[in-house]
């Protein structure tokens, strides 16, 4: 998208206002794909929880993905966007196990990372072919936060209970269809993956009737210009390599499944905001905008870092800023950057605000949570109006009081 189109989005649909450019999100779908070719059945699955509006999981729906849920909502969504059931996996961690049931009779494919929930759902339903999720006890992400795989992780059964897996798959006679692990996100290191890769094998051959193996994702992408970034195409190459030689080994070609999510989405996001002051203080120069992290809560959350431009004067010469927000707490966005000059009244765009920036909004300060703009060919077509004061109350009940 062009800083002409961003514009006039704001000026469309008010600020603060989310855009997604569909193009963007379709090219790297495509990037993804084209590093794949060389495996015989792909399938890609949106993770759902990096940005869940329906008609964003409607269109990647229609590039050929599927989607990766970790809640009944999320499965729900991607129903009511018209993905089928059988295009969708549910990877929950530590919830009832009555969501599994209900996930079971929406007929969509589900993942057990517990021995516990493993011998219960198989004991109830045996002819469910279900997938496992191991923990390769790898350490693996950007940060701590978002490091999934490493033996302290809440998520998925650890390598060395695999005899137990077994066990309880003797003893109910239930159906494994797949494998499933997922490391981290923003991993760099293309050998990270290979090496999950060859627990992955490893453990899948013990296993005779799999239909599919999930590599989950954690692919890095680009924050700002010259960033590095997971080398997808060299990942690509070299793991299919390595997945079409354990097909032979296996005795049937099976498929590899990705679940990614920022990969997809992140750089397709712009998140516009108004300028509503300048404040000079003794040390600093404060851009104050109309939003806070009630809308955008990575930086504070995770010290993510988006790049910030002023669209509506890009030229001007470029001072440092601190850009915060306009919550009651310290709600920082970028610290002492450098950013074309700021005026009131002028329109910034956060990029990379596609993945985890809207999902993870809130109504924090009784705030309304802004609006959703998809960008396709060439249009501004709005997916989520922004909220109003009936929405802020809709689910309150005002008591009588004496």
């Amino acid at each position: 998208m062009k800083n002409k189109d961003l514009l006039q989005v704001a000026q469309e649909y008010g600020c603060p206002t989310y855009v997604y450019d569909a193009e963007k999100i379709a090219s790297q779908y495509k990037r993804l794909t084209a590093a794949f070719k060389d495996v015989e059945n792909l399938k890609i699955k949106y993770a759902v929880k990096a940005l869940s509006n329906i008609s964003v999981l409607k269109y990647i729906y229609s590039l050929g993905g599927g989607l990766d849920t970790v809640s009944l909502q999320e499965i729900q969504l991607g129903l009511e966007a018209g993905v089928p059931a059988n295009k969708i996996i549910f990877t929950p961690n530590g919830v009832a196990f009555s969501e599994l049931e209900a996930a079971a009779e929406l007929g969509v494919q589900i993942n057990i990372d517990s021995l516990s929930m493993l011998e219960k759902f198989g004991s109830k339903y045996p002819e469910t072919p279900v997938c496992v999720r191991i923990n390769p006890h790898i350490m693996a992400g950007g940060n701590r936060k978002i490091s999934v795989g490493h033996i302290d992780s809440k998520f998925g059964i650890s390598i060395h209970q695999i005899p137990h897996v077994l066990r309880i798959v003797e003893n109910t006679n239930m159906h494994i269809n797949g494998i499933h692990m997922h490391t981290g996100s923003d991993i760099l290191d293309v050998e990270v993956f290979l090496q999950a890769a060859e627990i992955l094998f490893s453990t899948a051959s013990k296993f005779k009737n799999l239909e599919f193996l999930d590599f989950g994702s954690g692919f890095k992408v680009p924050y700002h210009e010259n960033d590095i970034e997971t080398n997808i195409e060299e990942l690509g190459k070299k793991l299919s390599k390595r997945f079409n030689a354990f097909c032979k080994n296996y005795g049937k070609s099976i498929s590899l499944s990705f679940e990614p999510g920022k990969f997809l989405v992140s750089q397709s996001g712009y998140f516009l905001t108004k300028v509503n002051a300048i404040k000079q203080t003794t040390s600093t120069v404060f851009a104050q905008v109309d939003s806070g992290f009630n809308h955008l809560i990575r930086p504070m959350f995770y010290g993510a870092e988006h790049e910030i431009i002023n669209i509506s004067h890009p030229t001007k010469h470029k001072r440092f800023y601190s850009v915060v927000g306009y919550i009651c707490e310290t709600d920082t966005f970028a610290s002492n950057k450098q950013i074309a000059e700021i005026s009131e009244d002028d329109i910034l765009a956060f990029k990379n605000a596609g993945a985890y920036c809207f999902s993870m909004a809130s109504n924090y300060n009784s705030r309304f949570k802004p609006a959703e703009v998809l960008w396709y060919k060439n249009k501004a077509l709005l997916i989520r109006k922004r909220e109003i004061f009936k929405d802020l109350i809709s689910n309150q009940i005002s008591i009588d009081l004496e």
